[in-house]
């Protein structure tokens, strides 16, 4: 149980990073899941379609890279006291994470959010990513 709420933990922090990162990017990213058909976000009764074992691995690569993005730049952004300097990283960071989830494979910035979001709410889907994040290597070293 400890391990499901730390996974759903560390899964707040990565989507918050991403939002606190560059609030313009994400607001962007609500905007295109808006914009697209929602056949694949749960209904008001909580059903949705499976997500398969190679979205899920395929969202841990990308988390994982997500997650090295995100530790690089909080590094040079606490180091970083010049506000203009520190926006300048925010957005830098913000659009390396954009490309870390895209150049996973198989991977969207929209599915990544969405299993993102469905982990958070979902323990065994949280399981399954936990599993996968435990079994994952990113692919860029």
């Amino acid at each position: 149980m400890i391990t499901r709420y730390t996974l759903v933990a560390s899964l707040t922090v990565a989507a918050s990073s991403l939002m606190l990162l560059s609030p313009a990017s994400a607001l962007e990213i609500a905007q295109a899941q808006q914009a697209q058909p929602t056949q694949t976000q749960p209904d008001a009764s909580g059903t949705s379609a499976p997500i398969s074992d190679q979205k899920i691995e395929a969202f841990a690569v990308a988390y994982l890279q997500v997650d090295k993005v995100r530790q690089e730049y909080s590094t040079k952004i606490g180091a970083t006291t010049d506000e203009a300097a520190k926006a300048k990283l925010q957005n830098e960071a913000s659009q390396e994470m954009v490309k870390a989830v895209e150049t996973a494979p198989n991977m969207s910035v929209e599915e990544y959010t969405t299993i993102l979001k469905a982990a958070q709410s979902d323990p065994a889907l949280a399981q399954k990513v936990q599993e996968k994040l435990q079994t994952s290597t990113p692919q860029q070293q």
